[in-house]
This record gives structure tokens, sequence and C-alpha cells, in this order.
């Protein structure tokens, strides 16, 4: 997720918006903000890493990545960088913070989903100590929207009047969702999405085959679609998915995670209503999507679909509820068939399964 030995960025797509940051900001906050998937989290890391750079012949253009500074970076033990994350990303990515517990002294506890005002209390403390390389210190806050009400009250102070030479760099999706007390006291870089010629490149390069499917399949984040082939999606299973779903296959969804499978119905529910109306899809193929299916069934099971997602954190058990989405899917996807109510059938199918 940073500048290695090489050189390289970690996504090329990244360099033009680098350039500008490292031109133009010279404030100490800054918002990044851009769709999931696009790379918001490396882009500032390598911001950081190029503001702590020591190299004294580098260019700007960005962090030297051999230099004493940047290994530490690359090690994730830098004095003058802190990385907030929400527990749960720390995880993900295997990125310390201080006052840690080891993962055996509390493995009964559900990792946060927040940034909690300890951590950030934590950064606050961190900011006031004398820069140990003499660069400046960095604090990057990712995503800014997992701060919590206090949290984010709590950082308004450092984030508005930090002490000498600190920086903070704040990610967020959606700067609506932030606290506009947080959002008033930064500047804004809106992180764009790749062209689509340079995204399925690099999928390309990562060994994706046919990422213009799977790209379209996460709305065009190069990241979320690697994510769909590290987690056992190709292009030829998330095309064959609509057919799978009309005829009720639950084995098509085996294995997905409950959140992920309801995302790629709520997806195929969007491109079925879209078909239905004489558009085309937006997520699959268009010719692979039933274009026939009943306007009122897809009504009934998109509001399930979303009773669902409201409830991802819910215990379900996954082999049924696997099966109960399959079942549903093909009963939305049916085309409609003369003298029945095809809205009534649907709600008294789908309503079961709300927690």
């Amino acid at each position: 997720m940073v500048v290695g030995t090489d050189g390289m960025l970690p996504l090329p797509w990244l360099a033009e918006p680098l350039a500008a940051a490292l031109a133009s900001h010279r404030g100490h906050a800054l918002l990044v903000h851009g769709a999931a998937g696009v790379g918001a989290m490396p882009f500032a890391l390598v911001l950081a890493q190029a503001w702590l750079c020591e190299d004294a012949t580098a260019t700007g253009a960005r962090p030297c990545g051999h230099c004493g500074s940047c290994r530490l970076v690359q090690s994730r033990v830098h004095p003058d960088l802190l990385v907030l994350l929400p527990e749960t990303l720390r995880r993900a990515h295997d990125w310390p913070l201080s006052g840690d517990k080891a993962e055996g002294d509390d493995a009964k506890r559900k990792p946060s989903r927040q940034i909690r005002i300890d951590e950030v209390r934590t950064l606050i403390d961190w900011s006031t100590k004398t820069s140990a390389r003499g660069r400046g210190k960095v604090a990057v806050l990712h995503p800014a929207e997992a701060l919590n009400v206090q949290s984010a009250n709590a950082l308004l102070k450092t984030l508005e009047e930090p002490p000498a030479g600190t920086r903070l760099v704040l990610t967020a999706g959606d700067p609506a969702l932030l606290l506009p007390t947080v959002r008033s006291r930064c500047q804004r870089l809106r992180l764009p999405a790749p062209a689509p010629a340079d995204a399925a490149a690099w999928l390309a390069a990562q060994g994706v085959e046919n990422g213009k499917v799977l790209l379209a399949a996460s709305s065009g984040r190069p990241l979320d679609a690697l994510a769909l082939v590290q987690a056992g999606i190709d292009a030829a299973a998330w095309s064959a998915l609509p057919a799978a779903m009309a005829g009720g296959q639950a084995a098509a969804l085996g294995g997905w995670p409950i959140p992920q499978a309801v995302d790629a119905l709520q997806k195929l529910c969007h491109d079925a209503m879209a078909r239905a109306g004489g558009g085309p899809a937006l997520y699959f193929p268009s010719e692979r999507v039933p274009a026939e299916a009943s306007w009122p069934a897809l009504v009934a099971w998109s509001l399930e679909l979303a009773r669902i997602a409201r409830n991802e954190d819910h215990p379900w058990n996954e082999p049924l509820m696997i099966d109960a989405l399959a079942s549903q899917a093909r009963l939305a996807l049916a085309a409609p068939q003369g003298g029945g109510d095809s809205r009534a059938d649907s709600r008294r199918s789908f309503v079961t399964l709300a927690p």
C-alpha cells in the first residue's frame, strides 16, 4: 500500500492526484474523498510517505522508496506516522497501533468498526511529541466515516490547530457523512476513479481475466474487482449468476458471505428492473439478465434485500439464508403468470427472512 524499494506506486492511477497534492496542498488537514475501491487508503499512505521522505534529491513527484524514512514506512514502524483504522481494518491489514492488546487477550470481543475516542486520544497525545526524524509528523485516519460522534468531537481542536509540523490526512467515501465541523476544518482533494482502460490493464497485470466484466460488477472500482477474484468470484461465475438465480440454484452462492451475496443480488435486482423497463443492465452482461420479470415482484424483492442488508450483523444461519435468497430470487425473476398476484405472492415469501 506504499511505495516500495523499486520506487513504484502501489496503484498507477495515483500518480496524477499525488503530484497535484504535493504541488498544491499546504494546509495541515486534508480530506481525500473518493469511491471505495479506488484506493483512498493507499493514496493517503503514499502522500504521508512523500511528506516524510528524506531523499534530498527527490523530485517531489513521489517518495523515493529507499531512504531510511521510506523503509520505516514500508515496515509500518515509522515513529512520525500514525495510522488510525477501525479495529476490523487494522486486523485485516495487520497495521499496529500503540496500546493494542494481543488478539488472545480479548479474543471474545467483537472487533470494532469505529475509530473510538481512546484511539483519537492516542493521536492527540502522539501529536504533541517532538518529531523523531525531523521531517514533521503525519496522521492518517481511514475512513473518517468510522469516527463516532465522541471521537470526531475529540479530534476537532487538533484538526483545527495541530502542533507545529503535524499534518492530518482523512479519507472518506462520502464527505456528507462527516460532521460539518470536521469537513469545515479540512482542505479537500477528490480522488477520481481510473479510466476503464487503465483499470482493466491493471487488473490484467494482476492476473485477472476478463476484467471488464468484474469492473462492471464493481461500478468501475478496480480494488473491489480484485477483491471479488480473491474471494473466488471470477468473470465466468459473475456472468452465470443471473441464470443460476433465475433457476433458484443456491449452489451458485455457496461460500459467499451473506453481505456479499446480498450485494450481488441487489445489483441483479437493479439490472432486472432496468431490463424490465427496456433499458440495459449495469452490473451484469445485459444478455444474461432476464427481461420478462414482473415489476411488482422485483419491487418486493428489492425491499426485502434492503431489509436484510440493514441487518447484516444478524447471526444468520448462512446455508439456510443462502437457500432462502436463491428461492426468492427465482420467484422474483420468473416471468409473470396470468391470473396471479405476483406482488402478494412475492411478499408472502420474502417477509419471513427479516430478523
